[in-house]
């Protein structure tokens, strides 16, 4: 079999000891295919941004195996893109300084640098915004050039924690729009985290609900809709009957699971 694009097997996270002693995810098996969109979506508090930042090198984790394309993860790196909900730009660059300045730090010359951050506002579609300052930026258009910033030195994956959660209804489907054109050209594996079931049902290829007490998978959608997906493909009875199928899942994984055996209380 196919080494995949990222492996995690038997993860487990807590945090504090004793009395203050949590455990945040409790087991997680999941693999991502190269050039794979798989979401994870669930209750609040069961751990879906935990393990992204886990994934991205932020944090720890206890027990378990992580790797990309078999290399274990131990660290950030620019194997992986990540983009969160905040926009995270740097208020005093305009947008192509602040691509130019990540590539800078991942060892870009100046010229190399401007030239990647250029193509990259012009892939997300903001040439034209290249010389403004993030206080000039609608939110859709930071999260833009946050997006162009993630994927401006090349990495293996996407990993994204809720990021149109803090745009309008309109501007946050035109994200997902543009996020799907940019997925479906440049294919790279994307993992993926959202509160949106419909969203989630748009944009991937695979949905992981995650359920709490502690944070565990408790069900896997394969989603059998062909790409591209035009915007009336949410109106589709396929579409409508797995939306309702993974809400069912969510709410049923809303319920606490008794602690292992051995577990602190």
């Amino acid at each position: 079999m196919a080494v995949p694009k990222l492996h995690i097997g038997g993860l487990d996270k807590s945090f504090g000891e004793g009395a203050t002693h949590n455990q945040a995810l409790r087991d997680i098996r999941l693999d991502l295919a190269d050039n794979e969109f798989v979401s994870l979506v669930g209750t609040s508090g069961c751990g879906k941004s935990t393990l992204l930042s886990i994934v991205a090198g932020l944090q720890d984790y206890d027990e378990g195996e992580l790797a990309i394309d078999g290399s274990p993860i131990t660290q950030p790196g620019l194997d992986r893109g990540v983009v969160f909900q905040s926009y995270t730009l740097l208020p005093w660059l305009t947008a192509r300084q602040n691509i130019e300045f990540a590539l800078k730090a991942a060892g870009f010359d100046r010229d190399a640098a401007r030239e990647t951050a250029s193509a990259h506002l012009d892939l997300v579609q903001l040439a034209h915004a290249a010389d403004r300052y993030p206080d000039e930026l609608s939110g859709g258009m930071k999260q833009r050039v946050a997006i162009a910033r993630a994927l401006s030195y090349r990495p293996k994956m996407l990993l994204m924690d809720e990021p149109f959660g803090a745009l309008d209804a309109l501007t946050r489907h035109q994200m997902q729009q543009l996020l799907t054109r940019i997925w479906e050209e440049h294919r790279l594996t994307v993992l993926f985290v959202t509160h949106d079931v419909e969203e989630a049902v748009y944009l991937s290829d695979r949905i992981a609900v995650m359920g709490i007490g502690p944070g565990r998978i408790t069900q896997v959608f394969d989603v059998p809709l062909a790409r591209p997906r035009p915007d009336d493909v949410m109106e589709t009875d396929a579409f409508l009957e797995l939306q309702r199928n993974v809400h069912r899942a969510i709410r049923d994984g809303a319920r606490p699971q008794n602690p292992a055996p051995g577990s602190p209380p």
